[in-house]
């Protein structure tokens, strides 16, 4: 059975060919990366983030390039991730205001955000994709297919790090300042709260599918817009009077 992660690395010192290695190399380049901060080009990863929510494509194109000089489809920069986590860190601290929640629940909250909405649950996330895109959504083996036509288990977390941004501005941000909204008990409040989990969810799917409909080898990548039906469907039928927002966020929050 094919390991979980990649396994090929890159060795300058083998004249750029790639070889198969084992212990570290089978981490992603982008987490063993992490503590490289003068290596981070934060200034790339601040325009991908601006243009995943303007146009989500460009960020794609240099997908191909990035395929043709480091022979991977995946980033190894990490500096995005850690971008993504300050701005969680920034939205837990507003989140904790809101709920009077003193230092320590503060940096538990930040903390959860991070590890748990962000990283365990993009690695879940990720394992599904890399076990549906390789067993489903390959094309079918021929003379103009590469050799090494698979995907990646570090670009399904990719592709999940790009859609994880729109998602949070909709629901971690964006639903911060509708507060006030999103809780009234009344039907207009409840279909602002609704459409903005329909938003948060469907820019999550679409950015899922932008990101595999990118690999040239992948077939059928449509089937990754299967789960907008049944959203769809529960949004409708929730506006009959289920309010997202009154049950999510006490739950989330805890009261």
């Amino acid at each position: 059975m094919d390991s979980i992660l990649p396994v090929t690395s890159p060795t300058p010192d083998n004249g750029g060919q790639y070889r198969t290695s084992s212990g570290s190399s089978r981490i992603p380049m982008i987490f063993r990366r992490l503590h490289r901060f003068h290596q981070m080009d934060f200034e790339q990863a601040a325009w991908q983030l601006t243009y995943l929510c303007l146009a989500p494509k460009r960020v794609y194109r240099n997908v191909y390039f990035h395929k043709q000089t480091k022979n991977t489809w995946a980033r190894d920069d990490p500096a995005i991730l850690i971008l993504i986590a300050a701005c969680l860190c920034v939205s837990a601290v507003a989140w904790s205001v809101v709920y009077s929640y003193n230092i320590w629940e503060a940096i538990e909250l930040a903390f959860l955000m991070i590890f748990r909405d962000y990283l365990l649950v993009g690695a879940v996330i990720a394992t599904i994709l890399w076990f549906f895109s390789n067993r489903v959504l390959l094309s079918p083996p021929s003379h103009s297919t590469p050799g090494d036509a698979k995907v990646e288990w570090a670009f399904a977390f990719d592709v999940h790090t790009n859609a994880f941004f729109p998602f949070y501005l909709t629901l971690y941000l964006a639903q911060l300042f509708l507060v006030p909204i999103v809780l009234k008990n009344n039907w207009i409040c409840l279909f602002v709260s609704n459409t903005l989990y329909l938003a948060g969810f469907a820019q999550y799917i679409y950015g899922v599918y932008l990101g595999l409909n990118t690999l040239p080898f992948l077939v059928r990548t449509e089937l990754l817009l299967a789960p907008l039906l049944p959203l769809f469907m529960g949004y409708i039928l929730s506006l009959l009077g289920f309010n997202v927002a009154k049950h999510v966020l006490p739950l989330y929050f805890g009261s």
